[in-house]
């Protein structure tokens, strides 16, 4: 029984090896779009922390980030009555602004949850296209002069398309603050214990 296993294994690897298709796991692709999709914010907070530094390295490199998982497009509003930002360069002016002037900040994103609306294959089994929604829990600390700190409770709402060109990125994302509060730092924030 082991050695039959063995060889169909081998002759399914044989048959792979020279062009032959398996069947489609689409099920599969699917769990590998959602892990996708999530990093899609996940490297957002980081572009938007290093933004935050405001040194042209800094800037350059969340920029670059920004363009990768933002489509050239992209409708970003910052708040409900806002007018959105067009595309990944209009936001991240926006951000600038808003904490180029700032400390440090850290931008800790928890609880994700993505639905996938639509996916279609080519007959290789690879993605064409696709469109999902993505919720995403933010947490952001943001440390001001005035020895305060601003912490900042909010959900992005994202809309996410596929193309075979740009892969995943987000086309449509708001923002929306949960809570906030500003705060004096206390004076062991950041030392050690004596």
């Amino acid at each position: 029984m082991k050695k039959q296993a063995t060889l169909i294994f081998v002759l399914l690897m044989l048959l792979a090896s020279r062009g032959y298709s398996m069947e489609c796991n689409k099920g599969l692709l699917e769990t590998q779009a959602i892990q996708q999709i999530e990093y899609l914010r996940r490297w957002y907070a980081n572009a938007t922390d290093l933004i935050g530094v405001a040194t042209p390295q800094s800037i350059a490199e969340g920029r670059a980030i920004y363009r990768r998982i933002f489509a050239k497009e992209a409708q970003l509003y910052a708040g409900s009555d806002d007018e959105p930002r067009v595309g990944p360069e209009a936001w991240a002016e926006l951000v600038l602004e808003a904490l180029g002037d700032l400390g440090p900040t850290q931008h800790l994103i928890g609880t994700q949850l993505v639905k996938i609306k639509s996916l279609k294959f080519d007959d290789d089994c690879n993605i064409v296209t696709g469109s999902a929604y993505m919720e995403s829990y933010v947490q952001a600390w943001h440390e001001l002069k005035d020895d305060r700190v601003w912490l900042f409770l909010g959900t992005y709402e994202d809309d996410v398309g596929y193309t075979s060109g740009g892969g995943w990125q987000i086309e449509r994302m708001h923002l929306r603050q949960v809570s906030a509060e500003r705060r004096y730092r206390d004076t062991a924030v950041g030392r050690a214990a004596d």
